[in-house]
């Protein structure tokens, strides 16, 4: 009984450091709608934030993960930024363009599309990625929440990989008369961790940016595109997560991978303390 009361203790001392292992994994919630955050531009060390934006995917603005970019164009413009994304991440993008205050002809609808590193249009969970907005209408916020960027998929599949994901903003649906009239925009892109849940084994050799190169081919002195990558910049800060590429490489998988391993290990001792000595009784001899 004293061995039963030990192991029942071992487990409940192991479920009790899982609880509480789960929230300190846990990402942290996002901060609330309109709560003052400090800006990724704020930081010294950090690219400051961008003013213009691309009018096709080679000339896409590169913006780093929460940083808030802005943009003034006009109606009927494409307007392109670029934003890393690494494996394991959840990624939610947001746009809010200011209409002008001039009278327009008719209504208009303004549409967000992310596209991967192959320019494949990548698919929203969620999010009301187009709105029809009314002539007499001052502003339009459109959002995207793409699906957890994976570590490795299929060639067949279209799932997201790590890599440069392009934003494109643009009106359609809109009278001839209103194109070229001014507009604000701004984007943004909030990230956050998915957990060890969502990890895959497999890794990409390099990420899906347009110029990268594997790493075994980066530490070739010898090779140019290792050499232009190597250059640190502004422009290369904005073009890959902060703190690198993981491809990968460690999730808190692992440790509930180790968590369980310790619990059926102690479920069996247990199994075995509860049925031993059990066993049918030997019989005694007449006349003993």
């Amino acid at each position: 009984m004293r061995t039963l009361r030990t192991v029942t203790a071992a487990l409940l001392a192991a479920g009790g450091l899982l609880a509480t292992a789960g929230p300190a994994l846990a990402d942290d919630p996002p901060p609330a709608s309109g709560s003052a955050t400090p800006s990724p531009g704020s930081d010294p060390d950090s690219p400051p934030a961008p003013t213009e934006a691309g009018t096709s995917f080679r000339t896409a603005t590169l913006v780093a993960a929460g940083q808030r970019a802005t943009a003034d164009g006009s109606t009927g413009d494409y307007l392109y930024w670029a934003v890393p994304l690494d494996q394991g991440q959840n990624a939610t993008v947001r746009a809010k363009v200011k209409l002008p205050e001039t009278a327009r002809h008719g209504a208009a609808t303004w549409q967000l599309d992310v596209y991967d590193g192959l320019r494949r249009r990548q698919s929203c969970r969620y999010g009301m990625q187009a709105r029809k907005v009314a002539a007499d209408a001052g502003s339009v916020e459109l959002s995207c929440t793409l699906r957890t960027v994976r570590s490795w998929a299929e060639p067949w599949a279209n799932d997201p990989l790590p890599g440069r994901y392009y934003l494109r903003l643009t009106a359609t649906d809109l009278s001839p008369q209103d194109l070229g009239q001014p507009v604000h925009a701004e984007v943004e892109a909030a990230v956050s961790d998915a957990g060890g849940g969502h990890a895959v084994d497999g890794a990409l050799a390099a990420p899906l940016v347009p110029g990268a190169v594997p790493a075994d081919a980066a530490d070739d002195d010898s090779s140019p595109s290792a050499t232009a990558s190597a250059s640190p910049g502004p422009q290369a800060a904005a073009g890959e997560p902060d703190g690198g590429w993981s491809s990968g490489r460690w999730s808190d998988r692992w440790i509930w991978t180790a968590a369980g391993g310790v619990l059926a290990a102690l479920g069996g001792i247990a199994g075995y303390r509860l049925t031993q000595g059990r066993g049918r009784p030997s019989r005694v001899p007449p006349g003993a």
